[in-house]
């Protein structure tokens, strides 16, 4: 009887089962990281081209959104900057970093909400990129990325 182990003691003994890897997941995580890096850096370009240059962006007529050129040029490039080291901090595979990134990306969609009437093509594009960013941040977890690039757990 000393010999013989119950079934919950073997699980404790055996460790955690081991974490597979959602190839979904992993290759989300990377999209996002590449997205976001490449929407922060347009978003800060845009927006240090407007801080410099007043006519970049026209002032909109009836819109009750509508910004001065100047602050929105500052939103627009800080929020980009943003969200350049959100996406930088991604495979740290720390939880904050992905809550991070979800905050900041989900900002970003409503940002680009508001500038829709300036850039409609551009907006759409950016805002339906970042619901893509947020599903794969949500579907990665931070198992996974100790897995895949050895992160800390």
């Amino acid at each position: 009887m000393a010999g013989q182990t119950s079934p919950r003691q073997a699980r404790s003994e055996a460790g955690e089962p081991e974490v597979r890897i959602n190839p979904v997941a992993l290759g989300g995580v990377v999209f996002a990281a590449c997205v976001m890096g490449i929407s922060g850096t347009f978003n800060a370009i845009a927006g240090l081209a407007t801080v410099l240059n007043d006519n970049f962006q026209q002032a909109q007529s009836d819109y009750p959104f509508d910004f001065n050129v100047n602050a929105r040029g500052w939103i627009q490039m800080i929020s980009g900057v943003i969200v350049l080291a959100a996406a930088l901090n991604l495979f740290s595979g720390r939880t904050w970093a992905r809550v991070v990134g979800i905050v900041v990306v989900g900002l970003s969609a409503v940002e680009n909400f508001f500038f829709t009437p300036y850039y409609p093509a551009w907006s759409a594009l950016i805002i339906f990129l970042d619901i893509l960013v947020i599903w794969s941040l949500v579907m990665y977890g931070h198992r996974e990325a100790h897995k895949a690039y050895g992160a800390p757990l």
